[in-house]
Formats: structure tokens, C-alpha cells, sequence
């Protein structure tokens, strides 16, 4: 397969010369979904965002299907790709129907043909458009504005979908509805996706690969299979850092699970731990 986003040499720093990307070299295969798993601060969503151009790398390239996006047009490069957020981003003065309208109008689409295109996307969702093409954000739950958000997303046929936390401030039923939802959608439409988690059992049931970052740095890119497994003691820490509960409770309640070290493989948060 061929990339659809690679990733050369990557380097962004702060004007006030923080490193925030540290040399990432990364290729996704076209029609993949790869996620970011890392500490706050550790370069995720600032690595996801120069896709799109919201974040300008101050060395390096990253190429959309085979062309560097310094040297697109912006405005098509982000009219072509999907991007999701943990707040939706929806217009809280817009009904659904344009909420999800907007890159079809924006593209100078007809009234009739964004419309449709509205409440087919609004279906692909799970959201009956009888119900809900009339209705305002505010009057959705959580979980249905993140269903038109990627209903938004998905409605100029973008190849390319960039979601960043989108589940994250659900609750884990509603969570895991979405995530099933997404993981069968994906699986029809073959977009390629960049996902920030920081979830890693989202990560498992949703990505092909999973991508760990660290301080800027990629500590590893490998196949999601893969990842429990890995030797790599980073892995093993995020791992350990996601089984403390269930380790706890095998403990006993008069047993409780001892703090563990880098070293031994668990979590041993650094100042201020995970922001």
C-alpha cells in the first residue's frame, strides 16, 4: 500500500524553543487507522495538527498522498480532511441538518444536494434525520453531538479522517456505543485515520497500528496486535499504567497493589504525573 500521510524528519519547537516534536519519521498506509498514545505533553495532538496545517513544523515535511502540505492550498487541504474533536466544534446557532452541511455548502453544493447529503450522513451515524436534521446542538446528548460531529466530518467525502479525543468526555457506555459505531463505519468506508487517545483500550479495539510518543520522541510504531506484548519498556509502563485496577482487585482489598517502578515495568508518574 501506498502512504496516505508520512511523516519526514519531523521537528516543531516553541518560540520559546521547547521541542514538542523530536525527529518523528512515521508513514500510515492508506485506508489504516493508527493511534497516538502518550503522556499530556508528549506531542500527540500537535503531531496530529500538522496534517492540516494548524501546526507548522519548523523542520521536516509531512506529505498527504505523496504531496508536501507546505505546498498545498490550505483551504482545500482541510476541506479534503475529516477532523473530529472531543467538543464536536458544532455551531450552536445551526440545526443539525447544516451542522453537518457546511463542507458541501462551503464546496458550493445546491441547497437540495447538501440536504441529502445531510441526512444520509446523519443515518451512516445512527441518527434518524426525521428526528434530528431540525434539531440544535443543544438539544442532543453528549454522545449524538459527537455522531454529528463525525457525521460533519465524513461530509466532503474526505480520504483522510484526523480525530482528536473524540470519545473523550463521554461516559464509558455512551464510549463504547461510539466505538463501536466508528470501528464498523471505518471498516465500509476505508478512510485512513490518525486517532489521539489516551485510551489505550481504545486504541486496541479501533486502530491497525498504534503509535507511542514520548517527550516528542516515537518510541514505537507497531501493529496494535502487538502492542501488549511489546519488551519495550515505555510500552510496558503505559501498559502496567492501564492494569492497575484489575491487578488491585485480584489483589483483595487487604492486599493493595503496591507502587511499581519504571524499572518493573509500571507507573511511577513524573512531576505533576499525567496533565
Amino acid at each position: 500500500m501506498s502512504a496516505a500521510i508520512e511523516f519526514r524528519d519531523l521537528f516543531f519547537s516553541t518560540p520559546q524553543g521547547r521541542l514538542l516534536l523530536d525527529n518523528i519519521s512515521l508513514a500510515l498506509e492508506e485506508g489504516t487507522t493508527t493511534a497516538i498514545l502518550g503522556r499530556s505533553g508528549s506531542g500527540k495532538t500537535t503531531l496530529l495538527r500538522t496534517v492540516n496545517r494548524m501546526v507548522e513544523p519548523t523542520g521536516g515535511a509531512v506529505l498527504v498522498h505523496g504531496q508536501k502540505v507546505r505546498e498545498m492550498d490550505i483551504i482545500a487541504l482541510r476541506r479534503d480532511i475529516g477532523y473530529v474533536i472531543q467538543e464536536t466544534g458544532l455551531f450552536p446557532h445551526f440545526t443539525v441538518e447544516r451542522n453537518v452541511g457546511v463542507v458541501p455548502e462551503c464546496h458550493g453544493h445546491k441547497s437540495g444536494d447538501r440536504i441529502r447529503r445531510s441526512h444520509d450522513l446523519l443515518a451512516t451515524v445512527g441518527l434518524d434525520p426525521k428526528s434530528f436534521a431540525k434539531r440544535h446542538p443543544h438539544q442532543l446528548s453528549g454522545g449524538q453531538r459527537q455522531r454529528v460531529g463525525l457525521a460533519r466530518a465524513l461530509a466532503g467525502e474526505p480520504k483522510i479522517l484526523l480525530m482528536d479525543e473524540p470519545f473523550g468526555a463521554l461516559d464509558p457506555l455512551t464510549r463504547a456505543e461510539m466505538q463501536d459505531m466508528l470501528r464498523d463505519l471505518l471498516k465500509r468506508l476505508k478512510k485512513t485515520v490518525l486517532l489521539v487517545t489516551h485510551d489505550l483500550d481504545e486504541a486496541l479495539y479501533l486502530a491497525d497500528r498504534i503509535v507511542l510518543l514520548d517527550q516528542g520522541r516515537l518510541v514505537v510504531d507497531i501493529p496494535a496486535s502487538e502492542f501488549l506484548a511489546s519488551t519495550q519498556p515505555e510500552v510496558q509502563q503505559y501498559v502496567n499504567a492501564f492494569r492497575r485496577g484489575a491487578r488491585n482487585a485480584q489483589a483483595g482489598d487487604d492486599q493493595p497493589l503496591p507502587a511499581t517502578s519504571p524499572a518493573e515495568g509500571g507507573y511511577a508518574p513524573e512531576e505533576g504525573g499525567y496533565k
